[in-house]
């Protein structure tokens, strides 16, 4: 799908699955993982990059070479938390880009829409390429990309969750009216979930917790990315129209040779009436011709 690029603050990628690197069984797994998936962006959480063990076994070593890195500030209680580990990240790994996470409430981990869009405005002024996650909100999302966000990235269900696109209404309006991609983030449990988000219109999707979590993480991540990618296929092929619930059209057409009037049938030749022969009277005998001369 090269002819179809995916451009978030200006770099092109190729896949539209990005890939979360935590819950893995190993750094080992998520290294594997992310190659099976295709994706060209990984986040990873900045609590858990150790900038004074860099090339020593850090989770940040075992991204494959040419994967960009999206450190994320999950985690972060407001946005003067959040603000300050995006600037610590840029120090640890070199990226501008940061994925924006401000979540509050430990139970839901729902992102606090207020503390988010101002963590937003300072971090694009502070030069960062910013993508935040943020609730299926339309308003908040064209509020995020007002103020400079290079994406947008609503939720599908709580993180972690694994619970689908509950959002899909919601996220067909975010994706009607948005000027930069929106990125369907968090509650994807299946590679369904992935290709649902995209045929209505998300650019991409980000999938953590359903690949790490599957008994083949391996197998999870290639199943996800052909789903992204037939979800992205359908989007573009466009769909029919729908029928209402109770209206059928059949998909061949009732008209045609099935309805067309019979030819003539040929004449039946008729047929002929077989001729008895009348039998013919014996003449009279003489003995009889005497008798009736007599009478």
């Amino acid at each position: 799908m090269d002819s179809d690029p995916f451009v978030v603050g200006g770099r092109t990628f190729t896949s539209r699955l990005l890939v979360g690197t935590g819950k893995f069984a190993s750094h080992a797994v998520m290294r594997d993982a992310v190659l099976a998936s295709g994706s060209e962006i990984v986040t990873v959480a900045l609590r858990r990059v150790d900038p004074t063990r860099l090339g020593e076994g850090d989770i940040v070593d075992f991204v494959p070479p040419g994967v960009a890195l999206l450190p994320n500030t999950s985690g972060a209680v407001d946005a003067d938390e959040a603000v300050r580990l995006a600037r610590l990240g840029r120090v640890g790994t070199g990226s501008d880009m940061v994925k924006l996470e401000v979540t509050p409430d430990p139970r839901t981990l729902a992102p606090d829409p207020v503390e988010t869009l101002r963590a937003a405005e300072r971090l694009v002024a502070d030069g960062f390429t910013v993508l935040p996650y943020c609730s299926a909100d339309p308003v908040l999302c064209r509020r995020l990309e007002e103020a400079g966000c290079a994406t947008v990235m609503p939720l599908g269900a709580w993180i972690g969750s694994n619970r689908g696109l509950r959002t899909r209404d919601a996220i067909e309006a975010i994706v009607a009216q948005a000027g930069v991609p929106v990125v369907v983030d968090a509650g994807l449990g299946v590679p369904s979930d992935a290709a649902e988000a995209m045929e209505v219109g998300a650019d991409a999707v980000l999938v953590n917790t359903a690949i790490a979590v599957a008994r083949d993480p391996v197998r999870m991540a290639q199943a996800f990315a052909l789903a992204t990618r037939a979800g992205r296929l359908g989007y573009l092929a466009g769909r029919g129209a729908v029928r209402a619930a109770t209206e059928a059209e059949a998909s061949s057409p009732l008209t045609g040779f099935l309805d067309q009037p019979s030819a003539p049938a040929a004449p039946t030749p008729p047929v002929p009436t077989p001729t008895v022969p009348t039998p013919a009277v014996p003449p009279a005998t003489a003995p009889a011709a005497a008798e009736v001369a007599r009478a």
